[in-house]
């Protein structure tokens, strides 16, 4: 279970990633000038003490799938998105998730054990409050394995996919939606569908 709160951030999740997408390599070539939020999703970090948060952004006729995480302090050798004041919590970096080995654990996680994205509490006046998430995602093939705890990641982008590579584990993200990859994999494959999105779309996997 996600505890989101609900607060003012200055300046806005969205706001960071319009600023921060356009400059990316997988991003190159695409119209990134008004990026538009069709969806988004969590995972848990079993410690409660980094927030993770993927976001699915909707370039021209392209979807990007943009996760970040979300920290008290900045993570050494992470790719820093911004930094945000949040109402509740007070300064959060953001960190370009597969940079933060949090990130890589719960992607590993979610591809090789088949756990779940995380359920979304929302903390309101009236006490705690459980909402849809706005994508949903899942895994096909998951092998069933302990996930041993993941150390520092080193990511290397290929094209508009980036691979994660973490104590002899490699996963594989798609940055941009819908391309070759979709359909020519084997084993464990994370899939997801947001609203106008009914047909599951290839997210991650793993190799």
């Amino acid at each position: 279970m996600a505890t989101i709160h609900l607060a003012t951030l200055t300046p806005g999740k969205l706001e960071l990633l319009q600023a921060w997408v356009p400059a990316q390599p997988w991003a190159a070539g695409l119209d990134t000038s008004a990026l538009e939020q069709v969806g988004a999703y969590r995972f848990d970090d079993p410690a409660g003490e980094v927030g993770t948060e993927t976001f699915l952004l909707r370039a021209g006729d392209t979807v990007l799938h943009v996760p970040v995480t979300y920290r008290a302090e900045p993570l050494d050798g992470a790719g820093l998105v911004g930094v945000t004041e949040h109402s509740v919590l007070g300064t959060r970096y953001v960190h370009d998730g597969p940079t933060d080995p949090v990130y890589a654990a719960a992607l590993a996680a979610a591809l090789l054990m088949g756990s779940p994205q995380a359920e979304l509490e929302y903390q309101t006046p009236g006490g705690p409050e459980v909402r849809e998430p706005t994508a949903r995602v899942h895994t096909d093939g998951a092998l069933g394995t302990v996930v041993p705890a993941v150390g520092p990641v080193t990511t290397t982008t290929e094209g508009t996919t980036t691979l994660l590579r973490a104590d002899g584990q490699e996963l594989v993200l798609l940055r941009v939606l819908g391309g070759a990859e979709e359909g020519a994999v084997a084993g464990p494959v994370l899939r997801g569908t947001w609203s106008g999105q009914d047909e599951p779309v290839l997210l991650a996997l793993a190799r």
